[in-house]
């Protein structure tokens, strides 16, 4: 059995696909864990979803956390749209992917799947969350702070606030190069989004995936059909 932690697909079903299929070659007794953000930004979101939820009826064990975009999303789709969702190119991108004018129209079966994400999971080595913990707050609290745990693109890690636990997390696009020198030294807390949605930044645009018994990390390069995105940063 292995155990596979990765993160940001951001619609880049493609990409994703073979690194399942082909780089992980995944199997039924192997679990993988994916940290959020399925949809907004690249050029698949619906098929990201279609994919993941297919991927437990098909017998494969797939846990999946709640990402902000993933958040913003069902906020878009219960009529908050006030709220922050996306550029107005992204959230297009994203709507042409379910094939309907308007974030309310997304069939039911997709928000119903988004809104059982669970914010966190905890594994006996590891705490997976999408962007991180509030590090300041007593642990019963910062296990409850949505926000943070959803947006924060800073934190100061504290160990003893998980039980002594690696900290595995997304949210904040890093070099491949930046990632892969996080997984060498074993560091206590690692991202591991490399950008993949970003595929005309040559620091980023990979998918990555970190086994976590041997510690091994596999990049899978976007492989998306073209789509518009612009340079990131």
């Amino acid at each position: 059995m292995a155990r596979y932690v990765t993160t940001d697909l951001h619609g880049c079903l493609h990409s994703f696909r073979h690194l399942v299929e082909e780089k992980l070659k995944l199997r039924p007794q192997d679990q993988l864990y994916v940290l959020g953000d399925y949809v907004n930004k690249g050029p698949d979101s619906c098929g990201v979803l279609d994919y993941l939820m297919q991927l437990p009826e098909r017998g494969y064990q797939v846990v999946c956390l709640r990402g902000n975009h993933d958040q913003e999303l069902l906020d878009a789709a219960h009529g908050h749209q006030h709220l922050l969702w996306a550029s107005a190119h992204d959230r297009q991108l994203t709507l042409d992917s379910f094939g309907v004018a308007a974030a309310e129209a997304i069939p039911e079966s997709y928000l119903r799947w988004l809104n059982n994400l669970p914010y966190q999971y905890e594994l006996p080595d590891f705490v997976l969350v999408h962007a991180g913990f509030n590090f300041r707050l007593p642990p019963a609290e910062m296990r409850q702070d949505w926000h943070t745990m959803l947006n924060t693109k800073q934190f100061v890690f504290d160990a003893s606030r998980l039980g002594g636990k690696r900290l595995l997390h997304g949210h904040v696009p890093s070099p491949t190069a930046s990632v892969q020198q996080q997984v060498k030294h074993q560091a206590q807390a690692i991202g591991l989004d490399t950008g993949c949605v970003y595929r005309h930044n040559e620091e980023l645009r990979h998918l990555a995936a970190l086994e976590l018994d041997a510690f091994h990390l596999t990049l899978q390069p976007n492989i998306e059909p073209e789509y518009p995105i612009a340079h990131r940063g």
